[in-house]
């Protein structure tokens, strides 16, 4: 009884604390989107080529290029979604951020440098090399596009948890309309700073979430005298599910298609990095291959600090908020992080008010970098890859070509504002999950078939991309995510789920490889023998890049 008042009391003087307070909320937070808004505006005037729009001008040394690949990597899904996850599910939600960091291994060994020294601006320069353009092309393009907007329906989803948090939102139309400026506002960053203002955007972005995460890393940790045992045991205990907390099995484990279902989202977070548009496109603001590679070196070392971090959080506020409280505020967990860092800052106190102003503004300018990354990934492989290559073939100007970029960020956008609006109540690190599961279906194989088997042909590439992005999103539309489960899923009060897994990477991925091998193996088109051995000349020293 006293433990169920004490409880509703606070969530009581924490609604009461956080309207006092909104003014001052609402104005740090605010300053933080101006601030970051400021930075975009003045890398946007010194856009003035492709080359700048798309890669940046390749001016960014290693450590400015690691610190914005861990700003586009550390998105709303590692920040909310995973101490949400691990605040609900203990274990099983901690596995986000292994599979999330170990994945880097995967880009840093078989893609990062290859990939810089073959292509241009897009993944479509390296698979059009040594294959027919125009199909290429179009496939890369579109792959491009969808995995970009699966992950951006995270961003939105977490971006509409946040600010309606903020602003004492509780409607659905409130919570749609915040998606809806979002959108807005990743198209201003876009359209106006390309590369450039994206870039300085995802360091700045990265500086502060680092620097929010270990803030309050070290407050949670105080609360417990610095002693993790303690921090644990409390979180187990007032999970309500005691010692199974803290072992495999909670959310995965419970019956064989739960346990299926790990696997496949081992597999996806694995595996996608490596085949993710917006992450593949860093690679080309480095100068270098070298480059490329240390840049990769600097964000596992930045990201592994972060992800440690998740797990100070995810307990935190397991064992400070409790799981009931989480859940009133977002059935998925995605309001723990701000949560908690109200609780730390004093509840009912100006401290209070500032630190969830400050660690949600922190949170907001991550999902905008990311959004940005994505937008520009997908926008830039449209103009590159199917509006100069395929539609114009290769007679576009440059200042068509970057007119016909802001176009797309104007239409993709768009996409994400109505399919976001549907996703505002799922988690944000599973929806996240899903985008990782369609990369590495689509994307992943086509490129180290490219890069590696010199049998490969463009039947295989456009077997590979078209099968592996197909298979994916059709069995994404069947499972559980988009239906069936009344308070998690896309489209409530249906149920249409046939497919039982949550993340489709088990089929999907070898799917995509195998298609990618039999679509060769069947293919009437000879190899191109010397251009594959042109393309492992360039991938490996880097000879002729641009």
């Amino acid at each position: 009884m006293s433990a169920a008042y004490d409880s509703h009391h606070v969530i009581q003087l924490a609604a009461s604390s956080t309207a006092e307070h909104r003014p001052l909320i609402i104005t740090l937070f605010a300053a933080f989107v101006a601030a970051t808004l400021g930075i975009t505006v003045w890398a946007g005037r010194q856009t003035r080529s492709a080359s700048d729009f798309y890669a940046g001008g390749r001016q960014f040394t290693a450590f400015q290029n690691g610190l914005a690949v861990s700003g586009d990597y550390m998105s709303a899904a590692s920040f909310l979604g995973i101490a949400g996850a691990i605040a609900l599910f203990g274990y099983d939600g901690f596995l986000y951020s292994i599979g999330f960091l170990v994945a880097w291994l995967v880009a840093l060994l078989l893609v990062a440098e290859p990939l810089r020294n073959s292509g241009r601006y897009t993944m479509g320069d390296v698979l059009a090399y040594r294959m027919r353009q125009r199909p290429v092309r179009t496939a890369a393009g579109v792959s491009t596009i969808v995995v970009s907007i699966f992950y951006l329906l995270a961003q939105m989803a977490g971006a509409g948890v946040l600010v309606s948090l903020l602003l004492g939102i509780t409607s659905d139309a409130g919570k749609i309309l915040i998606v809806a400026l979002v959108g807005v506002l990743m198209i201003v960053y876009v359209t106006i700073g390309g590369m450039k203002g994206t870039t300085w955007v995802q360091m700045v972005k990265a500086v502060l979430l680092i620097a929010g995460a270990l803030l309050m890393t070290f407050l949670v940790l105080l609360k417990f005298n610095f002693n993790i045992s303690d921090l644990l045991g409390t979180a187990a205990s007032k999970s309500g599910h005691g010692a199974a907390f803290l072992e495999p099995g909670l959310k995965y484990g419970a019956t064989g298609t739960s346990k299926l279902d790990f696997l496949s989202l081992g597999i996806a977070l694995v595996l996608g990095t490596a085949g993710l548009p917006h992450i593949l496109i860093r690679f080309y603001t480095v100068p270098t291959a070298k480059a490329a590679r240390k840049s990769v070196n600097w964000a596992i070392g930045i990201i592994g600090a972060f992800y440690l971090m998740t797990i100070a959080l995810g307990f935190g506020a397991a064992a400070l908020i409790g799981p009931d409280e989480i859940r009133a505020k977002n059935q998925a967990g995605n309001a723990a992080a701000p949560q908690l860092a109200e609780y730390l800052g004093g509840v009912g106190t100006t401290g209070g008010a500032v630190l969830l102003a400050v660690i949600s503004a922190v949170a907001f300018a991550t999902i905008l970098a990311v959004v940005a990354g994505l937008t520009l990934a997908s926008s830039s492989s449209f103009a590159h890859d199917i509006y100069a290559n395929v539609i114009r073939k290769g007679r576009a100007t440059e200042r068509e070509e970057m007119r016909a970029a802001r176009w797309a960020t104007v239409l993709i956008g768009a996409v994400a504002i109505l399919l976001g609006a549907f996703a505002r109540d799922m988690n944000v690190a599973g929806l996240v999950a899903l985008a990782f599961a369609v990369a590495a279906s689509a994307n992943l194989p086509t490129l180290l078939y490219s890069l590696f088997w010199k049998r490969f042909t463009t039947q295989g590439a456009l077997w590979s991309i078209y099968g592996g992005l197909a298979g994916s999103v059709f069995l994404v539309l069947f499972s559980p995510v988009v239906s069936g489960n009344p308070k998690t899923s896309m489209f409530k009060g249906v149920d249409f789920a046939w497919f039982p897994l949550e993340n489709p990477g088990l089929i999907s991925i070898p799917l995509g490889f195998l298609l990618g091998w039999l679509g060769s193996l069947l293919s009437k088109e000879e190899p191109d023998k010397g251009k594959y051995a042109e393309l492992e000349v360039k991938s490996l020293t880097g000879a002729g890049a641009h």
